[in-house]
């Protein structure tokens, strides 16, 4: 479950619980300092230590944390700590930073995308070797670090989740991630890209094929935000989706979209199903807002 909502401790918590009661897997929270566009957000790693004081079995993530706001090496403490605090329940999500606004916003230097990524790539090297409990040494372009260690060393890394639309993001997420986030790509220009083809079948079909490439025989598990839509008729809420998207499309091409769940929760639970087989995705995140309606989809699954 994606937190969008929650503005307080008490109403973080309080979702925290519900969504444990309900039988939700994992909350997750975004990391912006700005409000737009989900929204005033409370800071991720300190609300989510709240959230897994708070539950016994939810797992608890970051949805993703934008690389260039914390050195590594820092977040990596911070990982392992939480970690620990939440008995091994944390899920680490990271990528490159794509919100230009709230870069420039805060002073800092909205770097070209090859830059971010280049970052990005050293980052996650680093992370995965200090969070294995390995002593770490690096001479990157961007980071520099010799001989170190991270205490507490997770009795088992956390996984490390990599959102990723374009081609070298897939390819990056792939040799690294343990979670890959299939997304629509981002633009140069510091936002995410709303053409409906992005959202085609075709074009995950082939953003999952270079996850699996890249991986090169690794186990990845794949992961999509989406938002379901409720209604007897699946091609009566397909068709309504259409148009408040503003899609020119036929409402048998939304149906068919990776990331539309619509109709009845018995519907929905058997699209999810079958896009696990056809894609490979076991991992679904759905809004705060939907988490009551969607609990009878997870009951069902």
């Amino acid at each position: 479950m994606a937190v969008e909502s929650a503005r307080t401790a008490r109403d973080l918590v309080a979702l925290a619980r519900r969504a444990e009661e309900l039988g939700y897997a994992t909350l997750t929270l975004r990391d912006h300092f700005v409000s737009e566009p989900f929204g005033d957000q409370l800071a991720p790693m300190v609300a989510l230590t709240a959230a897994a004081c708070a539950t016994r079995t939810l797992r608890v993530g970051t949805l993703v944390l934008a690389n260039d706001y914390r050195h590594p090496v820092v977040l990596a403490k911070e990982a392992a700590t939480l970690d620990e605090v939440s008995g091994g329940r944390f899920e680490l999500g990271v990528g490159a930073g794509w919100l230009r606004e709230e870069y420039e916003r805060a002073g800092m230097a909205f770097d070209a995308a090859g830059v971010r990524v280049d970052r990005l790539e050293e980052s996650l090297r680093l992370l995965r070797s200090l969070l294995d409990g390995r002593k770490t040494t690096l001479e990157g372009a961007h980071y520099r670090v010799r001989d170190l260690t991270v205490f507490p060393v997770p009795e088992r890394r956390p996984p490390i989740l990599v959102g990723a639309g374009s081609g070298r993001m897939l390819g990056l997420a792939g040799r690294y991630a343990d979670i890959v986030g299939i997304l629509p790509r981002a633009l140069p220009g510091g936002a995410i890209s709303e053409e409906v083809s992005e959202r085609l079948p075709d074009t995950i079909a082939r953003k999952v094929d270079r996850v699996r490439e890249a991986a090169d025989g690794r186990e990845v598990e794949l992961s999509m935000l989406v938002t379901p839509r409720f209604g007897p008729d699946p091609r009566r809420v397909a068709e309504r989706t259409a148009r408040e998207r503003g899609w020119d499309l036929p409402a048998d091409l939304v149906l068919d979209m990776p990331s539309q769940f619509v109709g009845p929760p018995g519907h929905i639970a058997e699209q999810m199903v079958a896009r696990r087989d056809r894609y490979g995705f076991s991992y679904y995140l759905v809004p705060d807002r939907r988490m009551e309606e969607f609990a009878q989809v997870v009951e069902l699954l």
